[in-house]
């Protein structure tokens, strides 16, 4: 199964192409993966009964077996969705491959593609340098094109700022404090205080569907570099000349012991958390957040993901 280069997609023209190509990638990779159980071939019914709307009545299977069936997902009340956009300082680092910021926001931009397509009401909170930038759900196919424009602007400014992650997802809490709602957070958690987990945590227990994409570029993980190296701060006024031979085992034990915390505190949170590298195709990215989803909704019957 072959995906697109995160650099190769960064070429396309614009943010709503990105997001249709990520789209239609991963739901090929879906179809091929022959998820059964899934929403994806809409293997739950009921039978129809008066007061089911006729709009949601299965066609396709009235002409197999001549009765009337209704689409079960169709039946759940729309999902809200809100999308949550690190731009801190941090996000801009770029390696090898495409910025953390750029790699988050196409991802963020398919799932909102992906959701209004579905019909599902769609918003999104960017927060960096200055005031968070939020645009409030909606369904309209015309939402969409606004989505995806403050997205395209926000990766055209680039990440600048230091804010902490923490007081951001309190206002997330703020605005979802009516409806449960999935919400999604793309961003590195380069933060020194330990409360957006516990933030996090906080929103799953007040029965929001809680998702994170943790996004790190290859050269943060495996720290390639050889020589004296000059190493800056891309959220303060920071430098250091280190030998990265003399520092690589001490760096990376102190990164795995991080992301060990990290995966701990989502697990015992009820928190969905995906690590992501820059360098892995975003269809293939997308097609593993819809695959473990739909497996676990196969069983409770909430499903959210069709094609």
């Amino acid at each position: 199964m072959s995906f697109l280069d995160p650099i190769a997609l960064a070429k396309l023209d614009t943010m709503p192409l990105r997001a249709r190509v990520v789209v239609e990638g991963a739901l090929s990779g879906l179809h091929r993966a022959r998820l059964h159980g899934s929403s994806v071939e809409f293997s739950e019914h009921k039978e129809y009964s008066p007061g089911d709307e006729i709009r949601h009545i299965d066609w396709k299977a009235y002409g197999k077996i001549d009765r009337y069936y209704v689409k079960q997902f169709e039946q759940e009340s729309e999902l809200t969705a809100l999308l949550v956009l690190d731009a801190t300082g941090s996000m801009g680092y770029r390696g090898s491959t495409i910025s953390k910021l750029a790699y988050a926001s196409y991802l963020l931009g398919a799932l909102a593609y992906l959701l209004i397509k579905q019909r599902d009401k769609v918003g999104v909170l960017v927060f960096g340098a200055g005031e968070p930038r939020y645009i409030p759900p909606r369904a309209r196919t015309s939402h969409l094109h606004d989505l995806l424009a403050v997205l395209e602007q926000v990766n055209a400014a680039g990440a600048s700022g230091d804010d902490a992650i923490a007081p951001v997802l309190e206002r997330v809490a703020e605005l979802t404090r009516r409806r449960r709602s999935l919400i999604v957070l793309a961003s590195d958690l380069f933060d020194p205080s330990p409360v957006a987990l516990q933030v996090l945590r906080r929103l799953r227990a007040r029965r929001h569907d809680v998702a994170l994409f943790q996004t790190l570029d290859p050269h943060e993980i495996e720290l390639p570099f050889s020589g004296l190296t000059l190493f800056e701060s891309l959220e303060h006024d920071r430098r250091m000349l280190v030998d990265p031979g003399s520092i690589r085992t001490r760096y990376r034990r102190e990164l795995e012991a991080f992301l060990a915390r990290v995966d701990r505190e989502c697990v015992a949170g009820g928190v969905e958390r995906h690590l992501v590298s820059t360098a892995q195709p975003l269809e293939k990215t997308l097609l593993d957040f819809i695959t473990l989803r739909a497996r676990a909704t196969a069983h409770t019957g909430d499903v959210r993901w069709s094609s």
